[in-house]
């Protein structure tokens, strides 16, 4: 299910439909269609087949529409998932769908930011970076409650007029091990 997964989200066409759905809860086809005009309506119908056979999405409606079936797409699995029971069972698998809701989440935010007309990437300070560093697990924990006290404290602030809503979000993962 993961491999499958992440090759959606690194597909452009079906990371569109599966952040839409995800966004909406479920949709239709025509409903995607209508959102993603780009999307050629055999492509859209191919991918959304495709998704459909990899258990990605599954159908939890279908409705008689002239003579045809328009059918209604949820994702197949629940990606959200109890933290502490992921880390309870120690499940890479529970893990990694958790992951994949953060993911999702934060890149459905970053989507609609970079199609809203008013995009200005200097001005909102927006951006990304990858940060591979050399720490004990000491100096980890160190850094983390750093960040989080730095967060936690700007979480008061209440909004005004030189404030805008931002998300900040933190990934702590091993980089690849390179002592194989």
């Amino acid at each position: 299910m993961t491999d499958r997964l992440m090759e959606c989200i690194t597909n452009p066409v079906k990371c569109k439909l599966l952040l839409e759905i995800h966004s909406q809860g479920k949709a239709t086809a025509k409903q995607l269609a209508d959102i993603y005009t780009d999307i050629p309506q055999a492509t859209l119908y191919r991918h959304l087949k495709k998704m459909l056979s990899d258990g990605i999405l599954q159908v939890v409606e279908e409705t008689q529409v002239r003579g045809t079936v328009e059918k209604t797409y949820s994702l197949a699995h629940n990606l959200s998932s109890d933290i502490e029971t992921i880390v309870e069972k120690n499940s890479g698998e529970l893990y990694m769908q958790y992951f994949m809701q953060y993911f999702i989440g934060f890149a459905k935010q970053f989507q609609e930011y970079c199609h809203s007309p008013n995009i200005n990437i200097k001005k909102d300070m927006t951006g990304f970076s990858l940060s591979p560093l050399y720490l004990s697990d000491d100096e980890l924990t160190s850094l983390i409650t750093s960040i989080s006290q730095i967060i936690s404290a700007a979480k008061s602030n209440a909004p005004n007029s030189e404030r805008k809503l931002r998300t900040i979000g933190v990934i702590v993962s091993p980089a690849e091990n390179t002592d194989k």
